[in-house]
């Protein structure tokens, strides 16, 4: 049923003015407010936008809801930790990121990182 369908992905903020900031001026990605609605539209690579909505209840998600794929992530990192973004760090039993923020436990190098609204997002390498 929606096989033909160009679905898009959406997730909340608490503050608008904070992620057209972020998303806009520090990510470099180009965005479009919807003004009338409180609503901005990430334009991603590949054709697909990402709905981005001012939600005053927000709750920062627990998962990573929007992940880079990168060729360098260690270059990238330094990139955006010039920028001011930490990365976050993990140490449970089976899910560590080494001294640099970097998860090499098996899979694609990725780093995780946050918005100014506490969503995490992530570095990966690409495949």
């Amino acid at each position: 049923m929606f096989k033909e369908i160009k679905a898009f992905s959406g997730f909340s903020v608490d503050n608008l003015e904070k992620a057209i900031q972020f998303y806009g001026d520090v990510l470099g990605i180009e965005i479009t407010e919807v003004d009338e609605m409180a609503i901005l539209h990430l334009h991603i690579s590949g054709g697909h936008n990402i709905v981005v909505y001012e939600k005053p209840n927000h709750e920062p998600a627990t998962f990573t809801i929007l992940n880079f794929p990168v060729k360098d992530v260690t270059g990238t990192m330094e990139k955006l930790k010039a920028l001011g973004i930490e990365f976050e760090s993990y140490n449970l039993p089976d899910f560590k990121t080494d001294p640099d923020h970097v998860f090499r436990g098996g899979g694609p190098e990725i780093a995780w990182f946050k918005d100014p609204a506490g969503n995490i997002l992530s570095v990966i390498a690409e495949s």
